[in-house]
């Protein structure tokens, strides 16, 4: 249950009314934040903390906000090391050649920890979340791919792109941005993933990579890498197309290194140039941190290069973002240093474990049927049984959240729409008491609606999540 947070509470804070009534920090504090004007008048310290503090009082805990992959812990020695690096500009490489250099050692250690060739050049950078990695990654398919067409007087002006309907809204962005056709292959119920059987529809000339993803949003399953990548193979072979992969591993690859070593879903797969993945999701990190590393450095297309001279010296760049200061890059080293692969293994393979036990218990409850058909990371996605008339899963999310859980509720991609689901991220903070005792208030929510019916509809939440949108 939310409270009010009384270690944010004026007389903690010492904003008790004094005896002197012209602007104390007491008379401030009253004050409100007002959207339309700029304040005309400054404040102490003091008073301006407590008002946007008592502004941010009624969000949602992010502890229990299980809709989210972002991590929302991080160890004190961890914070503090951020914290103490927050004012630099990482991007000052002139400046901060030692912020420059950590962010190309923890692209060789990914190279590695993904199974890049020993003989390839690593390359890749840190960016604002998986999000700037993956355009990065679709803008170096697109330039390599007209380049490509046009070195052999062929026409480069429709580029298209693959992925299934599972898809994160990266991808949509990407390819609205930058003028890419979307081949987007419908899912079905039952089956939430991309696969091999239909990309002979949307696969063509024209295609500048297939995107497949490693622990996707909607239910945490893998597509079917190698199953697409021999499709491919076999593409090529008949056509003479040669058409690379991209993997969008902003789940998945912090996990399946770690618990799944023998997998073949990254760059031990020849046709994978390209992996994104978020550092502030299972990489541990607070958001925002997203990573893209290529198998080579060829891969990166050169044009895509830009060279400034005026921050102190000449300095390459080729994110989309400028300016970010070098607090989640310093961040990712120190979890690097601090867990090791045995570390991660442990975290992970224990997160993992916590998601099969709310599984269980779940299912065991009778309410729910499971989507994820295998669990690789720890999210579980639920969508109720038919028996289940009185509620939806719309209802259920906004029933737990009286107890301050977010959950996620949504109704699944086309042509699959027909089915909602809820879904659980699991994240390494929970302990094995703490979803005991979320598995009991989604089954106590199951059991008060079955008794009291549903208010909440899902076409009245879509239209508050239009009214209100999120990034």
């Amino acid at each position: 249950m939310q409270s009010l947070n009384h270690a944010n509470s004026p007389k903690s804070m010492g904003l008790e009314p004094s005896s002197t009534p012209n602007e104390s920090d007491y008379v401030q504090f009253q004050r409100s934040l007002k959207a339309d004007a700029f304040p005309r008048n400054g404040m102490s310290a003091r008073a301006a903390h407590a008002i946007v503090a008592s502004h941010l009082w009624t969000d949602s805990n992010p502890m229990l906000n299980l809709s989210s992959f972002v991590t929302t812990y991080m160890e004190p020695e961890a914070q503090a090391l951020m914290a103490q690096h927050a004012h630099v500009n990482y991007i000052d490489h002139d400046m901060y050649p030692k912020s420059y250099e950590l962010e190309g050692i923890m692209v060789d250690m990914l190279h590695e920890l993904w199974n890049g060739p020993k003989d390839a050049t690593p390359y890749g950078a840190a960016c604002v979340g998986s999000s700037e990695a993956c355009m990065l990654a679709g803008l170096a398919h697109k330039w390599n791919w007209r380049q490509a067409r046009e070195k052999d007087g062929k026409d480069a002006s429709r580029p298209n792109m693959v992925t299934g309907g599972n898809v994160q809204i990266v991808w949509k962005k990407f390819m609205k941005y930058f003028d890419v056709e979307p081949r987007i292959v419908p899912l079905e119920p039952g089956e939430y993933r991309l696969t091999a059987d239909k990309l002979d529809e949307y696969v063509d000339e024209n295609t500048i990579c297939v995107v497949a993803i490693a622990g996707q949003t909607f239910t945490g399953e893998d597509d079917d890498f190698k199953a697409i990548h021999d499709w491919l193979d076999e593409y090529e072979k008949r056509s003479g197309v040669s058409v690379p992969m991209h993997i969008d591993g902003a789940s998945g690859g912090f996990i399946h290194p770690f618990l799944y070593p023998d997998y073949e879903w990254d760059f031990r797969l020849p046709r994978v140039e390209s992996i994104n993945a978020s550092g502030h999701k299972f990489g541990l990190v607070y958001p925002g941190l997203g990573w893209v590393v290529f198998r080579d450095r060829s891969v990166f297309n050169e044009d895509l290069v830009f060279y400034v001279n005026y921050l102190g010296g000449e300095s390459p760049t080729a994110t989309l973002n400028f300016s970010r200061n070098a607090a989640q890059i310093v961040g990712q080293a120190y979890q690097f240093l601090r867990s090791g692969r045995e570390g991660y293994r442990v975290i992970m393979q224990k997160t993992v474990d916590n998601a099969e036990l709310l599984r269980e218990l779940l299912l065991e409850s009778g309410y729910f049927e499971i989507m994820n058909k295998t669990q690789t990371i720890p999210v579980v996605a639920l969508t109720l049984k038919d028996e289940v008339t009185k509620f939806n899963e719309f209802d259920l999310s906004a029933k737990v959240r009286e107890n301050g859980w977010v959950l996620s509720a949504y109704s699944m991609p086309a042509n699959a729409q027909s089915v909602n689901s809820l879904r659980v991220v699991v994240r390494p903070h929970l302990n094995d008491s703490v979803i005991r005792e979320l598995a009991q208030d989604i089954i106590n929510a199951c059991q008060y609606l079955e008794e009291h019916g549903g208010t909440a509809t899902a076409p009245e939440l879509h239209a508050h999540a239009k009214a209100s949108p999120k990034c």
